[in-house]
Formats: structure tokens, C-alpha cells, sequence
């Protein structure tokens, strides 16, 4: 997905900072698990989200497998090069040969400062020049017929149709539904607390659909899926049939299901009810950085990509206030 690459990239910032302290001389271990020791650094100094975690655990993964036994010292920027090259001979999408190269800039710069390297050669790597991908974005009538797509043939349709009214009322994030517990939902005042991306936290309101929705699901179905759970008490809002937290890749099939069902196009994710909630939002008046908020997005030029998918709002700003319109 483009916007995965674009707020992949809105960590390294952060990170540069985080790898801006005092270089300190180092004991050397023997046989060092630097992989791993990277990936505690992010964890517990960064305090990266799992997500981005796994993300440069795979990159890096693949890195290993190509470096062999040839030390990391040893490392030019023509061997760099050439595992880039690599990259786009196996056909990688050029989002993904751009996250690796951000996965070995962060890499390389942790190694300098555990002087493991003195000098980043991978600070040498040209970035991958992307077009960005105009997100794919339902229209107002497609939302609705996949909102009330979940039917009787289901097995769980009121809480389907709770999980589908949550993800476009709120532009929330497949692994932030997942995490959202009862007790930050507050259907009496209309908003949710939701933890986003490096355990940032926002406030989103819901609209009165998407809290009746809700209302309808805490008090039918999801007492008896927490009674299938060996909890006593689960904390997590949308549960599985076994009462545990419902899975992120649970929630892929169920929006897949549901968008099939309408002859909705195969490319329809969980993302894409984010997508179409903040073009829609845009679309009605809402200022770009109020949708940023909503998005949680940690830079603007995330959220600069709506702006580029409702061309009827972008004419009638032209008509409004060009002086010849």
C-alpha cells in the first residue's frame, strides 16, 4: 500500500533523532545477535509500533540472507548497490525496494552508533523515486451497500456490521479497531480512544449510525462470544466466536467477504474505508489538517494525498476563488 510506505517513512525522522545520542565506546560481544539487539532498540528506546517493528524485522531478514557470511564492516556502497539491483531483478514493487532502503539507512545508522561501523555507506543509497498511487476510494453509494452488506446468511452479522460502521466512521487502522478496548470506547459522549502508530493516542468522535451499531452488538452478540472465552472477563471491543480478540487479518477477510459481495473491486481492504473516509470528509468542507488529526497521521504531506482524489472539490475551489473562473 503507498500510504504504508509513506508512514513507514515518517519514523525515520524520529529515529535519526533517537540515533543522534553520544556514541559511547562499546565492549564487544561475542557473536552479537545485532539483528535482534536492533530490533530490542526499537522496541524499547524507539517505542515503534509492532507493526513497524515486523516491518524492518522482514526487511533486514532478507538483507541477512543476501549478506551471507560477509562482514557488515566489509560493505561498500557498490555491494549495497548491488543488493538494490537485486531487489528489482526479483521484481520487488518499488514501494518495497523503497522501504528496504529506509530498513538499511536506520539499520546502518544504529550500527554507527554501537560502533560496529564507522562509516554509513548506506548513507549513500539514493532514494526510489515513487509515483504516488491515487488510493483506491469507495463513493458515498458503494459505502453503503457494503455497510449493510452483513445479513442474516451470517454468523456473526451484527457484529460485522459494528466492525464496518467503526472502520468508516473513524478512518481507523485495522490493528487500532483490534486493540480498541471497552474501556475507551464511550458510546454515552460519542467518541473513542484509539492507539495508534508508536503509542500515540486521539480522540475520535462517533457519528450516531456508527454508535447505534455498536450499542446493538455490546448488548447482543457480544456477551455470548466473551462467554467462549477462557478470560473472565476479555477487555477487547470486537471478539472472535471463541471470544478472543478479533484478529487483523480476521477483519481483511470480513471486508473482503462483504466487498465481494456488493461486486465491490478485488483491491477493497480495511484501508481502502480509511481511504474513503477522509476523501469523503474533504469532500464535505473538513480542513486538511482536522483530517490529519482524525487520521492520526504524524506528517501532513500523509494526508496531502486526498486532496488528489476528489477533483470536484478541487474544482469548485478553483471556481470560487480563481478571478477569471
Amino acid at each position: 500500500m503507498w500510504s504504508g510506505v509513506a508512514e513507514f517513512s515518517n519514523s525515520m525522522p524520529i529515529l535519526r533523532n533517537k540515533l543522534k545520542r553520544k556514541l559511547k565506546p562499546v565492549r564487544r560481544k561475542v557473536n552479537r545477535d545485532l539483528y535482534g539487539e536492533f530490533e530490542d532498540y526499537l522496541r524499547h528506546e524507539c517505542h515503534l509500533a509492532e507493526n513497524s517493528i515486523k516491518a524492518y524485522h522482514n526487511d533486514l531478514l532478507r538483507f541477512k540472507d543476501w549478506l551471507k557470511t560477509t562482514p557488515l564492516k566489509s560493505l561498500t556502497i557498490r555491494d549495497l548497490g548491488n543488493y538494490v539491483s537485486k531487489l528489482k531483478k526479483n521484481r520487488l514493487a518499488a514501494s518495497s525496494i523503497a522501504r528496504n532502503i529506509v530498513s538499511l539507512k536506520i539499520f546502518f545508522r544504529y550500527l554507527q552508533l554501537e560502533n560496529i561501523i564507522s562509516d554509513n555507506v548506506a548513507e549513500l543509497l539514493g532514494s526510489q523515486r515513487l509515483w504516488q498511487r491515487i488510493p483506491h476510494v469507495l463513493t458515498v453509494g458503494m459505502v453503503e451497500k457494503l455497510l449493510a452488506a452483513p445479513g442474516r446468511q451470517d454468523t456473526y452479522p451484527i457484529r460485522d456490521r459494528a466492525l464496518l460502521e467503526l472502520l468508516y466512521a473513524t478512518g481507523c487502522r485495522a490493528s487500532e479497531v483490534v486493540g480498541l478496548t471497552i474501556n475507551n470506547l464511550h458510546l454515552d459522549t460519542g467518541y473513542c480512544r484509539y492507539q495508534g502508530k508508536g503509542g500515540k493516542q486521539r480522540l475520535v468522535p462517533l457519528v450516531p449510525r456508527a454508535t447505534k451499531a455498536l450499542t446493538e452488538y455490546l448488548t447482543t452478540e457480544r456477551p455470548m462470544l466473551a462467554e467462549c472465552s477462557a478470560e473472565y472477563s476479555p477487555d477487547r471491543v470486537l471478539l472472535s466466536r471463541r471470544g478472543r480478540p478479533l484478529r487483523r487479518e480476521a477483519i481483511w477477510e470480513l471486508v473482503k467477504k462483504y466487498a465481494a459481495r456488493i461486486g465491490a473491486s478485488r483491491e477493497i481492504s480495511p484501508h481502502s474505508l480509511r481511504h474513503s473516509f477522509a476523501t469523503h470528509m474533504l469532500a464535505g468542507g473538513a480542513d486538511l489538517r482536522q483530517v490529519q488529526e482524525l487520521l492520526g497521521h504524524a506528517s501532513i504531506a500523509t494526508t496531502q494525498i486526498y486532496t488528489h482524489v476528489d477533483q470536484s472539490r478541487l474544482k469548485q475551489v478553483h471556481e470560487q476563488f480563481h478571478p477569471r473562473a
